[in-house]
């Protein structure tokens, strides 16, 4: 469902692996009976026709039902834990210039990036 990399691409907007996410939360939130069921109807196939006429906009994943949030919300919080410091660690390194004239220019950029994932799965945590 997810593809080979294992994970999904979030935008400042939007979800950009919107069919991927979106099939992912609909069967983790299945019981096994619902799952059997969606299994048993090939409903894999009309999935993707009803997602061609829904983004999954930061506006749309706050709509979400009650347990795809949750898991939507843990998941981050997983994939938060695995960084080696915290939001407020990369924001204070960018904002001391003494410190960030240190880094390489491969560890400031490094830093941007990490900083930029955190700054979207903060706001996906708001989100939901």
């Amino acid at each position: 469902m997810v593809g080979e990399e294992g994970a999904f691409v979030l935008g400042w907007d939007e979800v950009l692996t919107e069919e991927e996410l979106s099939t992912t939360l609909k069967v983790l939130c299945m019981s096994e009976e619902e799952f059997k069921e969606y299994k048993e109807q090939d409903s894999w196939e009309d999935d993707s026709e009803e997602e061609e006429n829904s983004t999954l906009s930061n506006e749309a994943l706050s709509r979400l039902k009650t347990p795809c949030k949750k898991l939507l919300y843990d998941s981050v919080l997983l994939t938060l834990e695995s960084y080696g410091s915290d939001l407020k660690a990369e924001q204070d390194l960018l904002n001391n210039k003494e410190a960030y004239q240190k880094l390489s220019r491969r560890e400031q950029q490094a830093l941007h990036v990490r900083y930029g994932q955190k700054r979207i799965l903060h706001q996906l945590l708001e989100l939901v």
